[in-house]
């Protein structure tokens, strides 16, 4: 086990090299970060650094920490892709797709069962008209009635929730 001052010495001695390795195999961007992990080994596993000449060692675990930086950045890169294509399907703007989503949810609630069932089997069931209205028991031409008056009314319901969110945006610029 090394003291601090013999590690320190060997930090002296080899940071330069291994240094120089690291931007070689990674460039400088990434060398000090490379180095600095590659002295953190070092300490952790002071036992295993021969007494000889520790160089060829640290640079071993210096090819190690190389790797293992890249293994991170092939990772992070792998997510990036897959939130920007998430994000694409998405749209431009999230929040704003879950506001109007948290919108048409609070008007949907103030609506009778009767008409979120007609707007749910349509709208996010994917029934046809002709299928719904046999779900619900009735005419297709009277569940065209039911489903145009239960629009109506969610239409009415959402116009109604968006002027109290109107309301509550005045409110809080008037508290700032």
């Amino acid at each position: 086990m090394l003291n601090q001052e013999e590690f320190a010495a060997l930090f002296d001695a080899c940071h330069p090299r291994v240094y120089a390795y690291a931007v070689s195999r990674c460039g400088r961007r990434l060398a000090e970060e490379v180095v600095s992990e590659t002295f953190v080994v070092a300490w952790r596993r002071q036992d295993d650094i021969p007494a000889k000449n520790a160089l060829p060692w640290l640079l071993g675990v210096a090819r190690n920490v190389i790797r293992e930086v890249y293994r991170e950045e092939l990772r992070r890169a792998a997510l990036d892709d897959a939130l920007q294509g998430w994000a694409d399907e998405i749209g431009p703007d999230v929040a704003e797709e879950v506001a109007e989503r948290a919108a048409v949810l609070r008007a949907l609630a103030t609506l009778s069962d009767e008409d979120k069932e007609v707007l749910m089997l349509v709208s996010w069931h994917g029934l046809t008209s002709v299928e719904a209205a046999k779900v619900v028991g009735s005419s297709r031409s009277a569940f065209f009635v039911r489903l145009h008056r239960a629009r109506r009314r969610l239409e009415a319901a959402m116009d109604g929730v968006t002027a109290v969110r109107g309301q509550r945006a005045l409110v809080s610029e008037e508290e700032q």
